[in-house]
């Protein structure tokens, strides 16, 4: 119940700063990808597949562009005045938990000191083309941050009050005790979410959560963060023109 009472009440902290606030709210546009390779023949959703090609044109872009990427931690900690944001900044975030997290973005993003964003389904760590523990203490080591994206991807608006705590506050409970990392973070799955599922990520003590609506991350919406999804179809220029409507 703490744990409820006081997420709100982290929010409005973080609106109610005082004021050199116009700079240290912004925005901040929160990228969304899910497999760093090309698509396998008969791929249900090949557009969720962007190849390690495209991505390092994509990162080159940005980089060329002046952003640079950091975590979503940093990101809420410059909401609440505890810590300063590159001019630019961008998060990269990567839904589920795949092999190509570490043999394909993590090369391309440590190649420039990037951190990247692991939302991590807690079952991805067993399959062959997941991303295996090991994998994921890669990322840590290379000073990535990961997310819960719960134990098995349901829709939690439909499943019941215990299945909810379990794929909510239970796959943060499993990803701390396994990497020893914060999991400050949610995203949920296939962006399905309703005031109980809000409600319960609040319970479960994390600071904010991403979804799949379109736009930059605010911090009046901290429990609902935006994002940009990043397709296979964009290329470099098709997330350039992506970035440059939002941030215009």
């Amino acid at each position: 119940m703490r744990a409820l009472v006081l997420a709100p009440l982290a929010a409005a902290l973080v609106l109610a700063w005082p004021a050199a606030a116009t700079e240290r709210l912004r925005p901040v546009p929160v990228l969304m990808y899910h497999v760093i390779s090309e698509p396998p023949a008969g791929a249900p959703f090949p557009e969720l597949y962007v190849s390690r090609a495209d991505f390092a044109a994509e990162v080159a872009w940005l980089a060329g562009h002046g952003y640079h990427a950091v975590t979503l931690q940093r990101v809420f900690d410059s909401w609440r005045g505890a810590a300063v944001l590159p001019a630019k900044p961008v998060v990269l975030s990567f839904d589920d938990g795949y092999h190509s997290d570490v043999a394909n973005a993590l090369p391309v993003l440590a190649s420039r000191h990037w951190p990247g964003v692991l939302n991590l389904e807690v079952r991805n760590l067993k399959p062959v083309w997941g991303i295996r523990p090991p994998g994921v203490r890669k990322l840590v080591a290379a000073g990535w941050e990961i997310d819960s994206h719960t134990l098995a991807h349901p829709d939690l608006t439909t499943v019941d009050a215990a299945r909810l705590e379990e794929e909510v506050a239970g796959s943060r409970r499993a990803i701390r005790a396994r990497f020893h990392v914060p999991v400050n973070f949610f995203c949920y799955p296939a962006g399905r979410y309703d005031d109980r599922v809000v409600a319960a990520v609040q319970h479960a003590g994390y600071l904010a959560a991403t979804t799949t609506r379109y736009g930059l991350a605010r911090p009046s919406d901290l429990f609902t963060l935006a994002r940009v999804r990043v397709d296979r179809s964009d290329g470099a220029r098709g997330l350039a023109e992506k970035l440059e409507a939002l941030t215009r």
